[in-house]
């Protein structure tokens, strides 16, 4: 994403070429005028190609320490979201070692009115099976592919600056993997809506999601509809994704991937019920046998 000032440039360039000259011949003119169109037409489409529609996309999270990096259950990604123009990147780090981010340089975050970045508590799941907890931060990006200053503090209390870089952002419709593909499960659904019971763990059993849930396919893409029996749900994990609601009013509902049937998958609920939102661990198993169309 370029910043606004080349397209400002781009227009003083366009303006010197064409009215700077000493000669007054009509031909040296018209050449100067078809010049600067073409550098004022290549910067503003190169502003234009660097600007990120609204929308949730995969991508690129590096940074200058091997200390300060993606979980490597996310292959070096995060969850890029933007919105009305603002950009923020949620990633999953290795461990529960940082506390806290802020975006910019430790001197300015050990100021007295900084806002610090808080963690989340996120489950990654690694190649051979095992899960962990690790923190994870939303960090606001003000630029795509160039770097930019970000500061950490861990359990020491001790500040560090760092520099990291977003790169290669591809929408999540066409980057994510967890999107099932309906031939590989085995499954013959052709697309539409369906019904389906879920085994449904964990918890404290006060809340739970309703059965039967409901699938859409489309395509390649199988997505649940989950309701809860509770309106306090205000975020679910499901991978290192993150979801919000799809309604505002009534129990909370949501819309994530199927990544498989038949299996247990981990999901992370956030109830806002108690005296402080609370992260619950839960799983969800989509029973293959039970699918119904619906009609």
């Amino acid at each position: 994403m370029k910043k606004k000032h080349i397209l400002i440039i781009g227009i003083l360039i366009l303006t010197s070429i064409i009215f700077g000259g000493c000669s007054d011949k009509d031909s040296e003119r018209e050449s100067a005028s078809v010049t600067g169109s073409a550098v004022y037409t290549e910067l503003v489409t190169e502003v234009e190609e660097n600007v990120l529609p609204d929308g949730i996309y995969m991508a690129e999270f590096n940074t200058d320490s091997s200390m300060f990096r993606v979980n490597e259950a996310h292959d070096g990604k995060g969850t890029l979201t933007v919105e009305d123009g603002k950009m923020t990147i949620h990633v999953s780090l290795g461990s529960q070692n940082i506390v806290n981010l802020y975006p910019g340089l430790s001197e300015d975050a050990k100021k007295e009115n900084a806002i610090l970045l808080e963690p989340t508590v996120d489950s990654v799941t690694y190649s051979d099976g095992w899960t962990d907890e690790v923190y994870g931060f939303d960090i606001p990006v003000p630029i795509i592919g160039e770097e930019f200053d970000v500061a950490l503090i861990g359990k020491k209390g001790k500040w560090y600056d760092h520099k990291v870089v977003v790169s290669n952002p591809q929408p999540l419709d066409s980057a994510d993997t967890s999107i099932v593909n309906v031939k590989e499960t085995q499954i013959d659904l052709e697309d539409g809506s369906y019904a389906i019971d879920i085994i449904f763990e964990g918890g404290s059993g006060k809340a739970e999601i309703l059965s039967p849930a409901f699938i859409t396919v489309s395509g390649n893409a199988v997505i649940a509809t989950l309701k809860w029996s509770s309106p306090y749900y205000d975020y679910m994990i499901v991978g290192d994704e993150k979801y919000l609601p799809v309604n505002k009013e009534g129990d909370s509902v949501f819309e994530i991937p199927v990544t498989v049937f038949d299996e247990a998958i981990s999901v992370i609920g956030d109830t806002v019920a108690m005296s402080r939102p609370h992260e619950i661990e839960y799983s969800i198993t989509f029973c293959s046998d039970t699918i119904e169309a619906v009609k």
